[in-house]
């Protein structure tokens, strides 16, 4: 499928189904996310794929806990819009989704957090083109989870990855006009 095919499909998903993908279409979508650039090509991405129920109930609880602290702190704009749409505290797609990939940046590395991102768009698109869906799920206490795997001291966790087979009928959220967010040579006056 041709890449703005692939990207005005993709959507995010919370919600999977049961069945467990065959690893080989993760590790397909991760081979696409390591030719990522980067900066003085130091690919300073690390992935680390979970699957046991043990570990992603671990994960689960830990993240549950982050966020708790979290919503009782929400105000404003963004918890308004988190109300609205029905998110809450609890993150049951980390303990249903068949696989979990914490993606890990070397932040030694020069560019690391936005090479690491880049690889993500990647991983994102080859995702949809494998036919699995997952969410980029940014953990509010990201340091116990670094604990928990192990991370060495200078890779820093970036998102967490549910990965399986959508089960997810809510719609992609609507994108803004190309008009919108594009401007030629200057931003145009008024426009914020």
């Amino acid at each position: 499928m041709m890449i703005p095919e692939l990207a005005k499909r993709r959507k995010t998903v919370r919600k999977f189904r049961k069945e467990e993908p065959p690893i080989g279409k993760l590790l397909r979508a991760l081979e696409a996310a390591k030719e990522a650039p980067s900066g003085m090509n130091a690919q300073p991405w690390h992935f680390v794929i979970v699957e046991s129920i043990e570990m992603k109930n671990r994960i689960r609880e830990i993240c549950e806990r982050g966020e708790r602290k979290f919503y009782e702190k929400m105000k404003g704009k963004l918890g308004e819009w988190l109300q609205e749409k029905g998110f809450t505290w609890q993150k049951p797609f980390l303990s249903e989704a068949p696989y979990l990939v914490l993606v890990f940046t070397d932040v030694r590395a020069p560019f690391a957090v936005q090479s690491t991102w880049l690889a993500v768009g990647y991983l994102l698109l080859a995702l949809e083109e494998e036919g699995l869906g997952t969410v980029t799920y940014t953990p509010p206490n990201p340091k116990e989870l670094e604990e928990l795997v192990n991370a060495p001291k200078y890779y820093k966790l970036q998102t967490i990855l549910p990965i399986g087979y959508p089960d997810d009928e809510k719609p992609k959220y609507e994108r803004k006009a190309l008009k919108e967010v594009i401007s030629f040579e200057k931003f145009e006056e008024g426009e914020s």
